[in-house]
């Protein structure tokens, strides 16, 4: 715990000889091998324990990690100039966590986590219509790659869309969302401060329709995991709002699509699902547009 504590409180100054850019792109790095961690803790303990309670797991840990933060930081924490905007944005990610942890569930793991990667073709719109960003051609590269990336991976099951894969799509442009708010947040608010309102907010939302009782019936082999959800979900979302603290949306997203060949190499691994040239085909794409993208912005910068 006190291990995770200084992680989070060592984060925001994660890289500070680097460029923001750099910087926020470390971050985002770090944040993916969380996210890809969590996806696999999800997929292992939905095997036993219904997505609804592990969602709310996630978010008790969450919650037990922060508090601490109470008695270090005091009623400050509590400030906050945008009470709205931080239910709206837990209200969002608790229903898109839940359509995701189902449609995991349910769907082959890195097909669903390639339908996810719609949420950066959201992203880039919201950011464009929302905030203002300004998005040069080469941002649109990293995207359209990231784009045709996912659909290579996803090619074997594109004419067959299930209820599952819809759910996973609704998730992906709910997490859009949350990223755009994210991202206005991080104007006024503190890091801890996001951290500390979503997980205060979605324990509550979380509990709702929840059956307590089956973590009763835990064994031992799905405990660790399913503590591994919470561990891996808040510091995913934290290094997340740091990374969009030192860059915009459009520039620290794309580095996510690299999840995609992570978790492929997972479900082969570990679930037996078919790892074939299209997987690395699609892998291949997705690095050329980040890393393209990536070497153009560290120019621009210097």
């Amino acid at each position: 715990m006190r291990t995770l504590l200084a992680f989070m409180r060592a984060a925001p100054s994660l890289g500070s000889s680097l460029t923001p850019v750099a910087r926020g792109c470390l971050l985002m790095v770090l944040g993916t091998i969380m996210f890809a961690a969590m996806h696999t803790a999800i997929r292992y303990t939905t095997q036993q324990v219904p997505a609804v309670e592990v969602a709310f797991l996630r978010n008790v840990f969450g919650l037990v990690v922060i508090l601490p933060l109470l008695v270090r930081r005091g009623p400050s924490l509590f400030y906050t100039q945008k009470l709205g905007l931080h239910v709206m944005r837990a209200v969002l990610n608790v229903f898109s966590m839940l359509a995701f942890f189902i449609g995991l569930s349910l769907t082959p793991i890195a097909r669903a986590t390639a339908l996810s990667f719609t949420a950066p073709l959201f992203i880039a719109l919201l950011g464009a219509l929302l905030l203002g960003e300004v998005f040069r051609w080469r941002r649109w590269t990293a995207i359209v790659c990231g784009f045709v990336g996912t659909l290579v991976i996803l090619r074997p099951g594109v004419a067959g869309f299930n209820p599952a894969a819809i759910l996973v799509l609704l998730a992906a442009f709910g997490f859009a969302v949350t990223m755009i708010t994210t991202k206005v947040l991080t104007a006024s608010e503190t890091t801890f401060g996001i951290v500390f309102w979503m997980s205060v907010i979605q324990l509550p939302l979380s509990l709702l329709g929840s059956d307590l009782t089956v973590f009763l019936h835990l064994d031992t082999l799905h405990i660790l995991p399913a503590l591994g959800v919470g561990i891996a979900g808040l510091t995913s979302h934290y290094c997340l709002s740091n990374a969009f603290r030192a860059g915009d949306a459009s520039l620290v997203v794309p580095l996510d699509f690299m999840r995609i060949p992570l978790i492929a190499v997972v479900g082969w691994a570990f679930y037996g699902e078919r790892l074939d040239i299209f997987v690395l085909l699609g892998a291949l794409i997705i690095v050329v547009g980040v890393l393209w993208n990536l070497r153009s912005e560290t120019a621009r910068a210097h």
